[in-house]
């Protein structure tokens, strides 16, 4: 990892293992990792572009969707993974999730010859605004620029816009960063407010509701300053597969019991990192320049340390149920 200002001074650099050898980074592309999952599903298994419009449940605690092409679907078993604006949770009685005062500016630098980095992760801080980049392939390189902002700002698709506003905000900034943005297909761009739920104890509704539940970004939206929302609905996948296919194989929990279960074990991982992730940020966000003086010449090359750092990240799960355990 390279830390640098705004002015190009690299600030700290060092490697995960010389820091804690329990720690490594793997940089994958969306696109692959989901592909990657549905290639192991039978064919047919996945049906594309099917937003839900509502949800009901019926006497035999069977769910009845119906989506907006106007077709109907009977589920015995409902999962939410429907990302933060999930229709699923705001039939639960979840309530929005909660703008925390910066945005992001997100791509995917396209290098067609080959990236010119080497496989380190980059990240540039500012006042009230900071930047990383690192690569995800021999050819491609994700990149984001998060900035402090008020209020959402209007809705912004247009991609020669948003690479026009990224670049105005790294225009002094070291120009490798700018020429990622000018070499990020324009499919790839993307500028979104960033925002997350806190679950409250007793105050916010269960994971589950019936034989429906939530899973991911649907459940528990948190900020992307720990790297962690991504993972977090990964694991929540792995622990609710497993308590679920014990279910329904005969174990001693009902379907019910089984999400009852997972709710409860994992809120007590997801609430903490989506607590400290909003932490993060907001400490990452500092705009005063006598409080970034001091992050820049003493917290970052002289007091962080990586290992309690990235204790976080830490997971340890059981295989899948009927997997090999070797």
């Amino acid at each position: 990892m390279v830390v640098k200002n705004g002015d190009g001074r690299e600030l700290r650099s060092f490697t995960f293992k010389d820091e804690d050898q329990s720690q490594e980074v793997r940089a994958v592309e969306r696109r692959v990792l989901l592909e990657t999952l549905a290639n192991q599903l039978p064919p047919e298994t996945i049906r594309f572009s099917s937003k839900l419009k509502t949800i009901q449940t019926n006497a035999n605690g069977d769910t009845q969707l119906e989506l907006e092409d106007g077709s109907q679907l009977l589920a015995k078993i409902v999962i939410g993974c429907d990302g933060i604006r999930s229709k699923v949770a705001t039939w639960m009685g979840f309530s929005e999730p909660k703008y925390v005062g910066h945005c992001a500016f997100r791509g995917l630098g396209f290098y067609p010859e080959g990236q010119p980095f080497q496989n380190k992760v980059n990240y540039i801080y500012g006042r009230g605004l900071r930047a990383g980049y690192v690569p995800v392939s021999s050819t491609k390189v994700y990149w984001f620029i998060c900035f402090n902002s008020p209020s959402l700002g209007p809705k912004i698709t247009d991609p020669a816009i948003l690479k026009t506003q990224a670049k105005e905000l790294v225009r002094t900034w070291p120009r490798d960063l700018q020429d990622l943005i000018d070499l990020t297909p324009d499919e790839t761009i993307s500028r979104t407010p960033l925002v997350d739920r806190w679950l409250w104890p007793g105050v916010a509704p269960p994971a589950s509701k019936g034989r429906v539940v939530l899973v991911g970004d649907a459940w528990h939206p948190m900020t992307p300053n720990l790297g962690q929302g991504a993972c977090c609905a990964l694991e929540d996948s792995v622990v609710l597969a497993n308590k679920l296919a014990c279910a329904i194989k005969g174990g001693t929990e009902s379907v019910e019991e089984a999400m009852e279960s997972y709710g409860s074990e994992r809120w007590s991982r997801a609430f903490p990192l989506t607590v400290r992730a909003n932490l993060v940020g907001a400490l990452l966000q500092w705009d005063n320049p006598l409080v970034c003086s001091v992050r820049d010449n003493v917290v970052i090359p002289k007091l962080v340390r990586l290992g309690p750092m990235l204790e976080h990240t830490n997971f340890e799960c059981e295989p899948l149920y009927g997997s090999s355990k070797t």
